[in-house]
């Protein structure tokens, strides 16, 4: 074999190593992404049974707790969506202000919250959930992000 063959198959077998190693990551990384959506979005967006992230603002009076099962809604000045949550809520939590549960979803079912994070402001929320709430009227927020 001349030098130049050995050369092209040693490019070859690196180039395959390399498009291996690419599809094992986006393999590995598509199930482990969790997607952002806001209340609006939720229906649209959202594959049920698939883990997600669901931001906007809790809505005043619907906080209710059954031993350590809470159930409340979300809002992002369009859209409520009803979120059940078995645990310990965060002690920033709070009605009137920003919250992004996690968890999955299924259509005519309360959002299933896993893990619940509280913001102590709406200054801290996403850009789309701020802009729907401005549109819809609810921002109540000193200035935007």
């Amino acid at each position: 074999m001349r030098r130049r063959d050995q050369r092209l198959i040693m490019i070859a077998i690196a180039a395959a190593v390399l498009v291996a190693a690419i599809t094992l990551t986006l393999v590995g990384l598509r199930s482990s992404v969790v997607y952002f959506v806001k209340p609006s979005e939720l229906a649209e967006k959202a594959q049920p049974g698939r883990r997600i992230r669901l931001g906007g603002l809790v809505v005043e009076g619907t906080l209710r707790r059954t031993g350590t099962v809470a159930q409340f809604s979300v809002t992002d000045g369009a859209t409520i969506v009803e979120v059940r949550y078995d645990g310990l809520l965060p002690d920033l939590f709070r009605e009137g202000q920003g919250v992004v549960a996690e968890g999955s979803w299924a259509p005519g079912e309360a959002f299933a919250a896993e893990r619940v994070l509280a913001k102590h402001d709406e200054n801290y929320m996403p850009r789309e959930v701020t802009e729907a709430l401005k549109q819809g009227g609810e921002w109540r927020g000193g200035r935007p992000p």
